[in-house]
């Protein structure tokens, strides 16, 4: 037997609008998502949302984004490395890591990759091209 996956379109914001409408005039979940031409999952996804904002937390779906970044270098730190690099231009990124966890009792701060990152951002990292060979 073939399975076949069938694509359902997101709810638009009128969709949304008239489930609630037509539920808070008749009551009765069936007739607001024969009405809006949705699925009752749909109306219980929606729910929560419209008793905490009413219709306006109808209008976009939130995002599924992260809203924070957990690995994301403070700034007091990349303002050392930048530090770093103009009192010694001759460091490379590991001799740079490498402060930096010898200062915080070896505890890694940034890895060297994060460094030169930090360093290529702030223009104190020579662009090289690619296939470009060291010292040449």
């Amino acid at each position: 037997m073939d399975k076949k996956r069938v694509y359902v379109r997101l709810t638009t914001p009128q969709q949304r609008q008239r489930l609630f409408e037509v539920w808070q005039e008749t009551g009765q979940v069936s007739a607001a998502c024969r009405e809006a031409r949705v699925s009752r999952g749909v109306f219980y996804y929606w729910r929560s949302r419209f008793d905490a904002g009413g219709f306006a937390a109808l209008e976009e779906p939130r995002s599924h984004a992260v809203h924070h970044h957990p690995h994301a270098v403070d700034e007091a730190t990349a303002q050392r490395v930048i530090d770093l690099r103009t009192q010694h231009p001759d460091w490379g990124k590991r001799r740079i890591a490498d402060e930096l966890r010898q200062e915080h009792e070896w505890n890694r701060v940034v890895s060297p990759n994060t460094v030169r990152r930090i360093l290529a951002t702030a223009g104190l990292w020579p662009t090289g091209g690619a296939g470009e060979k060291r010292g040449a």
